[in-house]
C-alpha cells in the first residue's frame, strides 16, 4: 500500500505515540486539580503548549488548545464577530477551508469574497484597492480569511503581505495554517496575522486535537462556556494524552522540516512524467506549493473514477478536500481558479509527508498512467 494522502491524515509519528503513552500511564486525572496526579497532567499539557508555541514563534500562553482545526478556525472566526458585536465584514478568500466558509455564513456577518488568480494566490491588488476604499463606518472592522497553503493544491498564498493591507485599513487577519505548519517554517510575527489555527494530525499527531494562536490583544470571545480552561476562551477538560501527542508531533515536524523540502524534486519528477506519458494536467505548477503535495487532472477521467482504480492498485489518494463525508465532487477551489467544468472534475490530490519514500512517487505514477491506459483503451472500444 502507497499513502500518498497525507493531507487528509498524516500517519501517527512515533514520537507521538510514545507521547501520548506516557500520558495515559498518568492514569484518569484532570489537568485542573491541585493534587499531585492534577499537577503532574498539567504539566504535560504545559510542555506541549511551548512546543506548540515555539513551532509557530509564539509565547506558549498565546496558544488555545481546541478539539482540532476546524474548532480553531470557528473559534476565531465567530469569536472576533461576537467581540466586535458583529461590527465587522468578513472578507473570505475564495479557496478557504469549509471550515472557514461555513464558520462565516452561519456567523450573522456581512461576508465578501476575496477572489484568486489563475495561479490559485489571493488577489493582492484587488484586495489593496478594496482596502484603500473601505468605509468603517459602513462596513466596519474588515476581517481577512486566508489560509496559508491551500489544502488541494498546495499553493502558499502571500499571507504576510495580505495581513499587512488589511491591518493598515484597521482590520484583522484569520490564518488557517493547518496545511502549511510542519511543511514550511511559521511564524506569527513574520506574518502579521491575529490568529492563526493549526491541526496535530495533518503532521503526525492524534486526529481530535488543534490549537488556535491569538495574539494579545486581539478581539476573541469564547464560543464555548463552562469551566473556564484555556484562558475561559475554550471551556472543557484537556485531552491530555492528544495534546502530549501533539506537542511532541510538532516538535519533530519543524525538526524534519529540511526533509520535507526534499520531497520537492520526487514530486516534480512525478508530474514531469504525468505529463509527458498520460497528457496530465499540474494545477498550480508555477506557483509556490507545499513539496509534497501534487494535484493534476485530465479531463474526461473523472476523480471518483481515478481514486477507485487507484485504490484497487493499493494507492490511497484524494478527490479534492477528505473533510466532505467521502464525497467526491467538482472542486470549488479549482473553479475559484478558473479551471473549466471538465478539468474540476477531473482533479485528484496526492500528498507525501514524512514518511514518504521516493518509490511511492513513482508508484503513484505507475498506477496513475496504467490506469489512465485503461480508460482510453475503454473510450476507443
Amino acid at each position: 500500500m502507497i499513502y500518498a494522502d497525507h493531507n487528509a491524515t498524516a500517519p501517527m509519528r512515533p514520537e507521538a505515540r510514545e507521547a501520548m503513552l506516557a500520558a495515559l500511564d498518568l492514569g484518569a486525572t484532570n489537568p485542573s486539580s491541585v493534587h499531585t496526579k492534577g499537577r503532574a497532567a498539567r504539566a504535560v499539557v504545559e510542555t506541549a503548549r511551548m512546543q506548540v508555541g515555539g513551532a509557530i514563534g509564539s509565547r506558549a500562553a498565546d496558544v488555545i488548545f481546541t478539539g482540532g482545526g476546524t474548532e480553531s478556525d470557528a473559534l476565531a472566526l465567530q469569536g472576533v464577530v461576537d467581540a466586535l458585536e458583529g461590527r465587522c465584514t468578513l472578507i473570505v478568500s475564495a479557496i478557504e477551508h469549509e471550515a472557514i466558509t461555513k464558520s462565516a455564513a452561519h456567523s450573522g456577518a456581512p461576508v465578501q469574497t476575496a477572489y484568486v488568480t489563475a495561479a490559485g494566490i489571493v488577489d493582492v491588488e484587488d484586495l489593496r484597492a478594496r482596502m484603500a476604499d473601505w468605509d468603517t463606518e459602513a462596513h466596519g472592522t474588515p476581517v481577512l480569511c486566508l489560509m496559508l497553503a491551500n489544502n488541494e493544491t498546495g499553493i502558499i498564498q502571500p499571507v504576510a503581505e495580505a495581513a499587512a493591507i488589511v491591518r493598515e485599513a484597521g482590520g484583522l487577519t484569520i490564518c488557517d495554517a493547518v496545511q502549511a505548519l510542519g511543511k514550511i517554517p511559521v511564524n506569527v510575527g513574520l506574518l502579521g496575522v491575529d490568529y492563526l489555527s493549526v491541526s496535530a494530525h495533518k503532521i503526525g499527531g492524534p486526529q481530535g486535537v488543534g490549537a488556535l494562536w491569538h495574539r494579545a490583544g486581539a478581539p476573541l470571545k469564547a464560543i464555548l462556556y463552562g469551566g473556564g480552561q484555556e484562558r475561559s476562551l475554550r471551556s472543557g477538560t484537556e485531552n491530555v494524552a492528544g495534546i502530549a501527542g501533539f506537542g511532541a508531533a510538532v516538535e519533530a515536524a519543524v525538526r524534519d522540516l529540511p526533509k520535507y523540502a526534499a520531497l520537492g524534486k520526487h514530486r516534480d519528477a512525478m508530474e514531469a512524467r504525468l505529463k509527458a506519458e498520460g497528457d496530465a494536467v499540474v494545477i498550480g505548477e508555477e506557483s509556490p506549493r507545499l513539496a509534497g503535495t501534487s494535484n493534476f487532472a485530465r479531463a474526461g477521467f473523472r476523480a471518483e473514477t481515478q481514486v477507485m482504480a487507484l485504490d484497487l492498485a493499493g494507492v490511497c489518494v484524494s478527490a479534492g478536500s477528505a473533510c466532505s463525508s467521502g464525497k467526491v465532487k467538482r472542486s470549488l477551489v479549482l473553479m475559484a481558479m478558473g479551471a473549466s467544468d471538465a478539468l474540476a472534475e477531473s482533479a485528484i490530490r496526492t500528498s507525501f509527508g514524512w514518511n514518504s519514500e521516493p518509490a511511492d512517487f513513482d508508484g503513484v505514477a505507475n498506477a496513475w498512467l496504467e490506469a489512465a491506459r485503461r480508460t482510453v483503451l475503454k473510450e476507443k472500444v
